[in-house]
């Protein structure tokens, strides 16, 4: 169980980073389309980046978030309830980020720096399941000799 913490806590700061490089792939496209004439108002469909970026940080991340949630129960982990459930808050903020940008594009701001904020404690959790277990977290017990 440690391994798939370690797994799913890997591809939620995975996620981030590819959430990154979809947003970039349709600002730019939108500007190459742009620059080509088209016209982008509320009836334009989003292009295949933007889709991308809606689609994993809607689903995909929250998904791999609660189900680390769930792992984090079960692998004897220090810490990794606590660290689980940062991530999950964590995605939950960036989607309510999302949704707020839209009525206040500033806000989008907070939504840019939250990813690295999740980056960060997803890449964290990840550590520590990597790390040996305390004699705390394990349940053989041990004896003197």
């Amino acid at each position: 169980m440690r391994a798939a913490y370690r797994v799913l806590a890997s591809l939620v700061a995975v996620g981030v980073v590819l959430q990154a490089m979809f947003i970039a792939l349709g600002g730019f496209t939108a500007i190459k389309d742009i620059d080509g004439g088209a016209v982008f108002d509320k009836n334009s469909d989003l292009n295949a980046g933007q889709t991308l970026h809606g689609t994993v940080g809607m689903m995909v991340i929250p998904i791999i978030a609660l189900l680390l949630l769930i792992v984090s129960f079960f692998a004897k982990v220090d810490g990794g309830i606590k660290w689980a459930l940062y991530v999950v808050g964590l995605v939950v903020l960036q989607i309510a980020l999302a949704f707020l940008s839209f009525s206040a594009p500033v806000v989008g701001l907070l939504h840019g720096l939250n990813a690295f904020g999740l980056l960060g404690i997803a890449t964290m959790a990840s550590r520590r399941a990597s790390r040996a277990p305390s004699p705390a977290a394990t349940t053989e017990p041990t004896t003197v000799v």
